[in-house]
């Protein structure tokens, strides 16, 4: 890990160092002017520059430029630095995430200034650098990020505790950076489950096919057997780490309620629904996880992408008769338990989903 040289300025008088790296960061807010440079060798992800460059009572810095400008007009005049929250997202190919978009005006709607920063970062980032980035992250004042393909399981050691949800899950999509301690959460689950229930409160889930066993599998499979799946048939590409969640949750929710199998045209035949939670049909991976011919209209099929809304399992889902729900209630109910987790504050995940909504595949 690198040696972070951080120089602040706070009225004049100010300095700190500590150990971080990658990471260049000029900071302004209400009197408080915050440059941060880290000294050390190149690293091998980009981290954006971060400027916050304007706050609501101070008139010295009142202009804003584009949409932002249109949004700071309305924020309460009890606005600071004090309530600031700089958050972020950590993933790969998570240029099309609606996440900014959802904590910024929720931030905005509570009388907070909230400023999100997208970490897109190679696929083969390793445990090393992931912690780099958590510390970094933590020294310069975020309160916390989210995390999403393909860190949810990585990140793991990088943390100092776990919620019990992310512990029996195995998976985290939500760090607080908090006291010097980088805490892990999942909120995805609950996310799940609140799409679930608000959009097919009636499903029948005698028998379930899930595809896919990383991050948000885990937290998919937790969901759907809460909401009582009798059987999940559980595949993966890696079939190791499907038996080791089927393993997981066999032990949480009873033996025999999980099984890992091969044989997904088979299991389809006689199953209620389908969840997919691969990345096979979001923003940079396109195409089908499976064969079209295997669906029949008698399936729901719940796909956990939200970017693009409709994916083209979806579509062809659709096409044959099939209930169809995507992946942007989930994002909206992990959002909202992600921003409570940051803020302490309560979201409106309703007003939440109305914004979601007005938001274009290409806005």
């Amino acid at each position: 890990m690198g040696k972070l040289a951080l120089a602040a300025h706070r009225s004049g008088c100010e300095s700190w160092s500590g150990d971080a790296a990658g990471l260049l960061i000029s900071y302004q807010q209400v009197h408080f002017n915050l440059s941060v440079k880290i000294f050390t060798a190149p690293v091998r992800f980009p981290v954006p520059a971060i400027r916050l460059t304007a706050c609501a009572v101070c008139p010295m810095h009142a202009a804003r430029r584009g949409s932002q400008a249109k949004k700071d007009q309305h924020m309460p005049a009890s606005t600071s630095a004090a309530n600031t929250l700089l958050l972020g997202l950590i993933g790969q190919s998570i240029q099309g995430s609606r996440s900014p978009q959802l904590h910024e005006e929720e931030a905005r709607q509570l009388g907070l200034r909230c400023l999100y920063q997208l970490h897109d970062l190679p696929l083969d980032t390793g445990t090393a650098e992931l912690d780099t980035l958590l510390t970094a992250m933590q020294t310069v004042g975020y309160a916390g990020c989210n995390i999403t393909h393909p860190f949810k399981q990585t990140v793991l050691a990088c943390l100092d505790s776990l919620s019990d949800d992310a512990a029996a899950i195995g998976a985290v999509n939500t760090v607080q950076l908090r006291d010097g301690k980088h805490i892990g959460h999942n909120t995805d689950w609950w996310g799940f489950a609140q799409s679930f229930q608000q959009q097919w409160p009636q499903a029948r889930l005698d028998k379930v096919v899930q595809l896919g066993a990383g991050g948000a599998g885990a937290a998919v499979a937790h969901a759907i057997l809460t909401l009582g799946a009798q059987r999940l048939a559980l595949h993966d590409a890696d079939p190791a780490r499907a038996s080791a969640l089927a393993a997981r949750l066999n032990q949480r929710f009873g033996d025999g309620r999980v099984v890992v199998t091969d044989d997904v045209a088979g299991e389809l035949a006689s199953a209620d629904g389908l969840i997919q939670a691969t990345p096979i049909g979001m923003q940079g991976h396109p195409g089908l996880p499976l064969p079209v011919e295997w669906l029949h209209p008698a399936l729901w099929v719940a796909d956990v992408i939200y970017f693009p809304r409709e994916t083209a399992l979806l579509k062809a889902a659709k096409a044959l008769g099939c209930a169809t729900m995507n992946g942007g209630g989930m994002v909206v109910y992990q959002a909202a338990g992600a921003f409570r987790l940051f803020s302490g504050l309560n979201p409106d995940a309703q007003r939440m989903a109305r914004h979601f909504a007005s938001l274009s595949d290409c806005s």
